[in-house]
């Protein structure tokens, strides 16, 4: 990747957790350049690291050693820079939609912006994911789906640089799920994001990527492949079913989750 394109850079990251049982060495070897406007998933089977990593670029975590940048300055904690979706929506059960989301705009833009213009913003991160008539609703109120898509909202309402998601859909049924993917897609092509997804879901994966990161098996899991999602934009998943491309793409991903996510020493032996 051309050296002004990078936008993310991951470089030599090493992670250990202290644990009951001794120190647990979780990643090993992670070096990774996400251009500006990537879409790019993280997958591989539980226990590989993927929310870790996530969790680092976010700033929630500290890695032990090695550095992450993101627009040229080193991540050192959390940032408006840089918007989490959880796959628990994690919204404050007493405030309704508008408020939670109203929440996060005051915390980032309340020192600069009058109350209209927090106000606006709110209202249109609500309308960016199909959600204005249900902004008076409390959480218990509304059905999951809608839940993640406040979620989103509330990320996307800070106009964050990087949004960053861990499995946001995995708690869903398979029809709110393919919805809400859509959604993604389109909220991705009209505000341009960068995004990074961990998720377990091969076709959720390669339907919405650019390019799939695919961790080896822990512990110290590494990056084993990077593999180019080069279909063409817009994606339409009824489309794509036929398309021979998305069917080798599909394949690359399961060999490798299958057959050989293990480290080299692993297989040699």
């Amino acid at each position: 990747m051309d050296q002004l394109k990078k936008y993310i850079e991951v470089q030599n990251v090493e992670m250990f957790f202290d644990t009951k049982r001794g120190r647990f060495h979780a990643l090993k070897d992670i070096n990774l350049s996400i251009a500006k406007g990537e879409f790019i998933s993280l997958i591989g089977h539980s226990g590989c690291g993927k929310s870790t990593l996530l969790n680092l670029l976010a700033g929630l975590t500290t890695a032990t050693s090695g550095t992450l940048i993101c627009a040229n300055r080193e991540i050192a904690g959390p940032s408006p820079e840089r918007g989490v979706v959880f796959q628990n929506h994690s919204l404050l059960p007493w405030l309704n939609c508008f408020e939670n989301i109203y929440l996060a705009v005051e915390r980032v833009f309340g020192r600069a912006e009058r109350v209209s213009k927090l106000v606006a913003r709110t209202h249109r991160a609500l309308d960016l994911v199909g959600l204005s008539a249900a902004e008076k609703k409390r959480p218990h109120e509304i059905s999951g789906g809608m839940k993640q898509r406040v979620g989103i909202a509330r990320a996307l309402a800070i106009e964050p640089k990087v949004l960053l998601m861990d499995e946001p859909f995995g708690a869903l049924d398979a029809l709110t799920r393919a919805h809400l993917q859509d959604e993604l897609l389109r909220i991705v092509a009209q505000t341009q994001s960068t995004v990074v997804m961990v998720t377990h879901d091969v076709d959720e994966a390669v339907l919405l990527s650019d390019r799939i990161v695919m961790l080896s098996n822990g512990p110290a899991a590494t990056i084993g492949e990077i593999l180019e999602v080069d279909l063409p934009r817009p994606r339409d998943r009824v489309a794509l079913a036929d398309n021979a491309r998305y069917a080798q793409c599909r394949s690359a991903v399961l060999e490798f989750l299958y057959h050989r996510q293990s480290h080299p020493h692993k297989d040699a032996a």
